[in-house]
């Protein structure tokens, strides 16, 4: 029997974490409580995000935003916000208009869906122009 080798286990530990994939990947400690606080700074939180998630966060257009609402995501309730925009790509050429579920966790910004399916149905967009106005 061969001696038992730590690196061969760290390995095998960071390949199968990597398994969950990126939709699975969060930014906070989900304790799976049902009763969420509202994200207060939901706003700020989403304008410092999207200057870092957008290839290039100046000139976006048709930027719309939904409050946060609550919503059952993966079968826990959380806090859900709603994004409609169109951004540029890093050659300058608009993408089209996307949308976007952000979703919370402790009032905290948590994760980005990029298919927000039912998250974002029947949610009240109102315009989002600081999300225009951003800079690099």
């Amino acid at each position: 029997m061969r001696p038992f080798n730590p690196a061969t286990l760290l390995l095998l530990v960071v390949t199968l974490g990597g398994c969950a994939g990126p939709g699975n990947m969060t930014f906070t400690d989900d304790r799976g409580t049902g009763n969420q606080p509202f994200p207060a700074n939901y706003r700020s939180e989403l304008l410092a995000f999207f200057r870092t998630y957008l290839t290039n966060p100046v000139g976006v257009r048709d930027a719309m935003m939904a409050e946060p609402v609550q919503r059952s995501v993966a079968g826990r309730q959380r806090y859900v916000s709603c994004l409609r925009f169109n951004a540029r790509q890093s050659d300058g050429a608009y993408i089209g208009v996307r949308e976007r579920a952000v979703v919370y966790v402790d009032a905290r910004l948590d994760r980005v869906l990029e298919e927000p399916g039912d998250a974002c149905a029947g949610v009240n967009y109102l315009p989002f122009p600081e999300l225009e106005k951003m800079a690099r």
